[in-house]
């Protein structure tokens, strides 16, 4: 077993070491606003889903106070003048405009980020009902510009799921988004869930052998661990029917099972992820981060000698 992972990746497109900046453009999310659905998707936190992103505030001031965050994993050989970014909107739906958050808005946030000589490319997260055509002939300009990344929430393929959810829009809808964004030349990064609930391990499967066999394919995939998040209302439903959640070892040998089945030109951009652990109700083991990657490291490297014997 073979994957691309995110850091090779950025090496080989960029030539040196980039990190990631979360930024925010101030967009709320119209499955939260009452436009599509009130209370968000059922597993998002009030921060909507970007807990660690910057509070909204000029571009300027957020991306300078961003790059303090992550200097400190540079390498002390490489001087500040140097150092190269991700510009990284994350929370929320961040090409949902409405009263408060105008294209004419998004338009000179994204152009304040992408012009700036250290970031090297914008990654904006976002929902496939929240890009029309307008906003896609924005995307495509700045795409002109440096590299653009959009990060489509998909979690799962299953629509019964999807309901449950309240993720309010279909796999129709997704994959309209995704051919619509893959035909103007836009990198798509497709973020899914394990361990919804009512989902099986083979449910989960096919969720990653869907997008495997996309054409084209997805240019990314973040592989996310449901985190019960304290204020959601998955939180009441845990309260109340505890469903069972992944256990360490259980996760990284399955994340394995998952990464086996994606073709090489997807990009992993991420295989957990991790919760504010003041929020954080379950699983309490994934807020040990380094254990967690110490763990799934420990378990890739055993498929691979398997395979190789």
């Amino acid at each position: 077993m073979s994957y691309r992972t995110l850091n090779s990746y950025l090496k080989e497109k960029f030539g040196c070491k980039v990190y990631k900046i979360s930024l925010s453009t101030g967009c709320t999310c119209p499955n939260r606003d009452g436009t599509k659905g009130t209370g968000g998707c059922t597993f998002c936190s009030q921060g909507g889903s970007g807990d660690f992103a910057a509070k909204p505030a000029p571009i300027k001031i957020q991306i300078e106070e961003a790059k303090k965050r992550v200097d400190s994993k540079f390498p002390k050989s490489i001087p500040p003048e140097k150092r190269k970014y991700i510009a990284y909107f994350q929370s929320y739906t961040n090409t949902y405009t409405d009263k408060n958050i105008t294209i004419e808005k998004l338009r000179e946030i994204f152009f304040g980020a992408i012009s700036r000589p250290e970031i090297v490319a914008i990654s904006i997260g976002t929902r496939p009902d929240c890009i029309p055509d307008e906003i896609l002939e924005l995307l495509c300009k700045l795409n002109k510009i440096k590299p653009v990344w959009i990060e489509l929430g998909l979690q799962t393929i299953h629509e019964q799921t999807a309901r449950k959810i309240n993720r309010g829009y279909t796999l129709k809808e997704f994959e309209n988004c995704f051919y619509k964004l893959k035909s103007a030349g836009i990198e798509v990064i497709a973020h899914i869930i394990l361990g919804l609930p009512g989902e099986s391990k083979e449910l989960m499967l096919q969720t990653v052998k869907y997008l495997s066999k996309l054409n084209p394919k997805p240019n990314g995939i973040k592989i996310q661990l449901l985190h019960i998040l304290e204020g959601t209302k998955m939180a009441q439903e845990y309260k109340e029917n505890h469903f069972k959640l992944f256990e360490l070892e259980e996760y990284c040998e399955f994340v394995c099972e998952c990464l086996k089945i994606l073709p090489p030109e997807i990009v992993v951009h991420r295989i957990t992820g991790d919760g504010p652990k003041k929020i954080l109700i379950a699983p309490l083991w994934s807020a040990d981060k380094k254990n967690v990657l110490n763990t799934l490291k420990n378990n890739i490297e055993r498929f691979i000698d398997n395979k190789l014997q």
